[in-house]
């Protein structure tokens, strides 16, 4: 199996603070990772390739210190990382298509995995729109895969339902985070990644002249407010009044 895992580098949202005069977010100094659902996504290549053997690829778009974050997978268990280098703001259309580009240069594949969702956006666009352009199938919200040598079966979160769907290769696959538990790689592993090959192309050697259609106009923290109201009455009247002011709010059911 030749599997090609999308990856992106997002800051780390549990480090990230509001300015509480502008409520823009405060994104200097908060440090990097790899999505976390990203990681699901290249602990399921892994499990693929121990079953299957074969080969795996990390695919990021991104800025020039992302090879840092895709070190992270390489000591995981990919064979390779590429890079696409982008200095300037990019939007989903602009990922999607150079993520498919780069995807057609690597050449022979047969599974592309990615994360739902990235942790910083969570459009869940990505993975479906990359199908799209390089029109194959797509098995999205996977809770689980069973990978033949002829098809993939998988079992998709459809909200309130999960749905079994197969598929023959080539197949993207999106998965949620509760599909795996991605490992901790080893002080060997770790060592042994800097040893594997990381290639760099930038974004004009894949779509020359590739622009944004959608432009974002500002970025603001939305302002969480509680009403801290405390019950002190009886324990059967506070419960009472308690379920009243959340039916009145909407929270619950009249």
């Amino acid at each position: 199996m030749n599997i090609i895992v999308c990856a992106k580098q997002v800051i780390d949202i549990s480090e990230m603070k509001i300015d509480s005069s502008t409520k823009k977010p405060i994104l200097q100094g908060v440090p990097q990772k790899i999505s976390d659902i990203d990681k699901n996504a290249m602990e399921e290549a892994i499990k693929i390739k121990e079953k299957h053997g074969g080969k795996i690829t990390v695919l990021t778009i991104g800025p020039a210190n992302a090879k840092e974050r895709i070190k992270e997978l390489l000591a995981m268990g990919a064979d390779e990382g590429v890079l696409v280098t982008t200095s300037d703001y990019i939007d989903y259309y602009m990922t999607a298509v150079l993520l498919a580009e780069a995807v057609k240069k690597i050449g022979n594949y047969d599974i592309i995995l990615c994360g739902e969702a990235s942790v910083d956006l969570f459009s869940g666009q990505i993975g479906p729109r990359l199908a799209g352009l390089l029109n194959i199938p797509q098995l999205t919200y996977t809770l689980n895969a069973t990978v033949e040598k002829d098809k993939i079966t998988a079992e998709r979160n459809m909200g309130e339902m999960a749905v079994t769907t197969e598929s023959t290769y080539p197949v993207l696959i999106t998965v949620t985070k509760e599909i795996n538990e991605p490992r901790l790689p080893s002080l060997m592993q770790i060592l042994g990644a800097a040893n594997k090959p990381i290639n760099e192309w930038t974004a004009d050697s894949l779509s020359s002249g590739l622009k944004p259609l959608v432009e974002t106009v500002e970025l603001k923290g939305v302002p969480m407010e509680r009403k801290n109201i405390i019950y002190k009455d009886d324990i059967d009247e506070s419960i009472i009044k308690l379920v009243d002011s959340l039916a009145k709010e909407g929270v619950i059911g009249g």
